[in-house]
């Protein structure tokens, strides 16, 4: 028998899972202007879970109120070609460009929603760069609920395609995606039954990411000792600690796997907190949409996990990220967008300090389809078109 509540990340405070709590209120009254947020909330599970390891099973909303999706279970495979070349017999992709929109985000935009229909809400209001935006909508959609979706203008317009075709309503925003996260927490606020899904925000979209290293664990039967996350306001690389705390807490594994959060150059606030010991605004630019943020929201969270369990921090140039992207799609036959190639990026900076018989783990989470003009940036169109072969 298990149950859940909520412990804060600073202070230890406990608090029941209700939809009125986000952030711990005590501790997020230290919030400071254009910082990341303070008093993070965490899911602790307490008591017993089914040694075959159901995924349902370490969750804290019953698997009745799930929408009848595929979400998750994606597979974790070998790419033969690179694994030879780069001389690493052990090196997997974690596959999360399989998920329902494309992304690793339904992961947790999956609990959202079930969490939302068990407490009888039906909307949901999200700020993103894109994916966020596309999986809440596509998964709000198949459980019957309203998503309305705060967007950066610049946001790619494959992503905002998706939004509007799963049938939610889009605002666009005049400013980048930390302006469209203060705009959509002031709309939460203001509406009434209104379940905020912003990231960090909302705990249950750490605890529901950190079900890709319950799944790592279950096709590996045993932890990694690298894995590679694309990082940008932390909630994964979050959810990725989240889910191996969890194994190591219940007996399945002993040690942590030494986690390694890549981010671009352009937007890199945890890589430079995880130097410096604080957080300074950035302008972020890149063209790994995805993981650019100026103010990492669970950049004290994550930076925690990563001084803790010993992780590493490393940027790569928008250069290295979209020749592994292109690497990735030619030598392996994954077509990823460029946040998500920036994992095997940093991996190929660093594979000279990590001993070959090592097994790692890269996390590939989201689908190239949905940034196609960065895509377009690491290739070279036909230069004409030809009548007869004689042309060739």
């Amino acid at each position: 028998m298990t149950n859940f509540y909520y412990t804060c990340s600073e202070c230890g405070r406990k608090y029941n899972i209700t939809p009125d709590i986000m952030v711990c209120p005590e501790c997020s009254k230290m919030q400071e202007p254009d910082k990341p947020l303070r008093g993070i909330l965490e899911v602790i599970l307490r008591g017993k879970t089914d040694k075959k390891l159901s995924l349902t099973g370490f969750l804290p909303v019953d698997n009745k109120y799930f929408p009848n999706i595929p979400v998750g279970n994606t597979p974790l495979w070998k790419p033969a070609i690179l694994d030879k070349e780069l001389g690493f017999p052990n090196l997997f992709i974690k596959d999360d460009t399989r998920n329902l929109t494309g992304s690793l985000k339904d992961r947790a935009s999956y609990l959202v929603a079930a969490f939302a229909k068990r407490e009888g809400i039906r909307e949901i209001v999200v700020a993103s760069t894109g994916n966020a935006a596309s999986s809440m909508a596509g998964v709000g959609a198949a459980a019957g609920l309203n998503i309305t979706i705060f967007l950066p203008e610049s946001a790619p317009r494959a992503k905002m395609v998706q939004s509007l075709q799963y049938g939610a309503r889009v605002i666009m925003v005049a400013g980048n995606y930390d302006r469209a996260f203060d705009l959509s927490l002031e709309f939460s606020r203001k509406s009434k039954n209104v379940l905020s899904r912003n990231t960090a925000y909302n705990p249950l979209t750490i605890e529901g990411k950190k079900t890709v290293s319950l799944e790592i664990y279950q096709t590996l039967k045993r932890s990694p000792d690298f894995v590679f996350v694309p990082t940008g306001d932390g909630v994964i690389l979050g959810g990725v600690y989240k889910g191996f705390r969890d194994l190591q807490k219940l007996g399945f594994i002993e040690t942590i796997p030494t986690i390694i959060a890549v981010q671009a150059e352009g937007s890199d606030a945890i890589c430079k907190a995880f130097q410096r010991g604080e957080f300074i605004e950035l302008d972020a630019h890149t063209v790994a949409d995805s993981i650019s943020v100026g103010i990492p929201r669970n950049g004290y969270y994550a930076l925690k996990q990563l001084k803790q369990y010993n992780g590493k921090c490393l940027t790569v140039s928008d250069e290295e990220i979209l020749i592994a992207q292109k690497e990735l799609s030619s030598k392996a036959g994954l077509f990823t967008e460029p946040a998500a190639a920036a994992s095997y990026a940093g991996f190929l900076n660093i594979r000279a300090e990590i001993p070959n018989d090592a097994t790692v783990v890269l996390l590939a989470t989201g689908n190239g389809l949905k940034d196609i003009d960065s895509a377009i940036k690491g290739i070279e169109f036909p230069k004409k078109a030809i009548s007869s072969l004689g042309e060739l």
